[in-house]
C-alpha cells in the first residue's frame, strides 16, 4: 500500500461538477493499493498517516502529527502511484491491485479513517475526480506499509 501525503492549507476533490469533499489545513492523502496488500496493511498505513510529524510546532520544527493538530483528512484513490516508471516512456500499471481488491481496501481504509478521525473527507473510488489543494511548504512525504 502506497500513501503520498502532502501536507495542505486546504484540499477539495469535484466529482461531476460536484463537492464531494473538502478540508481546510490537513493531509491530503493520495492512495494505491498493490495485490498483497491487506487489511492490516491498511490499518498500519492509516496509524502512519494520522501520527507523522509534518505540522510545526510553536518552534517551528515539524513535531505535530494531525492528530495533534485536529486538522482534515482527504482520502484520495489513485492507483498511478503505483506504476512501474522503470521502463520506457509508458507507465506499466500490472503492480498496482485489481479493481475489485484495490476497491474493497480503500472502502476499509476509509471506513478506519471516518471512524478513527472525525474530520475525515474522501473522494469516489474509480471516479474521474479533480482534486485541488494548496500544498503548505511545500510538504509532501511518501509512506509505504
Amino acid at each position: 500500500m502506497i500513501g503520498l501525503i502532502q501536507r495542505v492549507s486546504h484540499a477539495s476533490v469535484r466529482v461531476d461538477n460536484q463537492v464531494c469533499g473538502a478540508i481546510d489545513q490537513g493531509i491530503l492523502l493520495l492512495l494505491a493499493v498493490e495485490p498483497e496488500d491487506l487489511e492490516s496493511h491498511a490499518e498500519r498505513l492509516l496509524e502512519k498517516v494520522l501520527n507523522y510529524r509534518v505540522f510545526s510546532d510553536a518552534e517551528g520544527k515539524m513535531n505535530l502529527s494531525l492528530r495533534d493538530i485536529q486538522g482534515g483528512l482527504m482520502v484520495v484513490s489513485q492507483f498511478t502511484l503505483a506504476a512501474n516508471t522503470k521502463k520506457g516512456l509508458r507507465p506499466s500499471f500490472t503492480s498496482a491491485a485489481a479493481p475489485a481488491h484495490a476497491e474493497a481496501l480503500y472502502n476499509h481504509f476509509t471506513t478506519l479513517a471516518s471512524q478513527a478521525h472525525h474530520k475525515t473527507q474522501y473522494g469516489i473510488f474509480g471516479a474521474d475526480m479533480q482534486v485541488s489543494l494548496c500544498n503548505d511548504g511545500p510538504v509532501t512525504f511518501s509512506l509505504q506499509v
